[in-house]
């Protein structure tokens, strides 16, 4: 898989993809990127790429030339890639999208700045992406967590494939709590199932407690939710136990 970058801070990306995941599925040979400069496109000297915007008001607001030259120089590297723009007005990023965005063979992202990028870019774009309903300083931010969510789903970058199955929101669920040694840290205990050996108890204690943690804290993620009649015998007891 190829992802290609459009920014205007390309050294924001140096870091990140030499730690962790990223850098395993990087030495796999699994995923490369290829970090594009916009300045590098730009018309004039000083390598401008924004300006004041129609009508006034204020900030500034990326140009489309420099922007548009550099998405044309990605399409002429052969397989043109699915552009995305990272930008507060974008769908909402969830898990399925980090699947689905997962088999592009080659994605670029696109990276806006200032009071965002001329409405005209929206003409060459394909999709529109947003991490949250929240403003950020430009879209690198958002790209390195698109990145990050997309990159874990290509097989063979996790170690154990299981790892993914069994995440948060997989299936529209939370993930069930976790632990570790040791067995007992001051007077907090291990649940007793999670050292039984029983491997279809420890199942029936997990799946109770992800859709239970679920109902707790994202009660909004049940409304999607389709229980098998053994979750509906789960979710009535869980219902039963929460006072009130």
């Amino acid at each position: 898989m190829i992802i290609t970058v459009l920014t205007l801070f390309p050294k924001i990306f140096e870091s990140p993809f030499q730690e962790s995941i990223i850098k395993k599925a990087v030495e796999k040979g699994l995923v490369s990127f290829n970090i594009v400069n916009i300045r590098d496109f730009a018309n004039d000297v000083h390598r401008t790429c924004d300006d004041t915007p129609y009508g006034g008001g204020p900030g500034m607001v990326m140009k489309i030339e420099p922007i548009y030259k550099a998405m044309e120089c990605v399409n002429a590297n052969g397989i043109r890639p699915k552009h995305i723009l990272l930008t507060p007005q974008g769908r909402l990023l969830n898990e399925e999208t980090a699947l689905r965005l997962a088999r592009n063979p080659h994605l670029s992202l696109m990276c806006g700045c200032y009071e965002g990028v001329d409405e005209r870019v929206l003409s060459f774009v394909d999709e529109e992406i947003s991490i949250g309903d929240y403003i950020l300083s430009g879209g690198e931010i958002p790209a390195l967590v698109l990145i990050d969510a997309i990159v874990r789903h290509i097989p063979g970058v996790l170690g154990n494939e299981a790892s993914t199955s069994d995440e948060s929101l997989k299936d529209g669920l939370l993930e069930y709590p976790q632990y570790t040694r040791p067995p007992q840290f001051l007077d907090m205990e291990v649940p007793p199932v999670l050292l039984s050996g029983n491997h279809e108890e420890i199942r029936k204690w997990r799946r109770k407690e992800s859709i239970k943690k679920t109902i707790l804290k994202r009660s909004d993620l049940m409304e999607k939710f389709v229980p098998t009649e053994e979750d509906r015998k789960f979710i009535r007891e869980i219902m039963e136990d929460i006072p009130g």
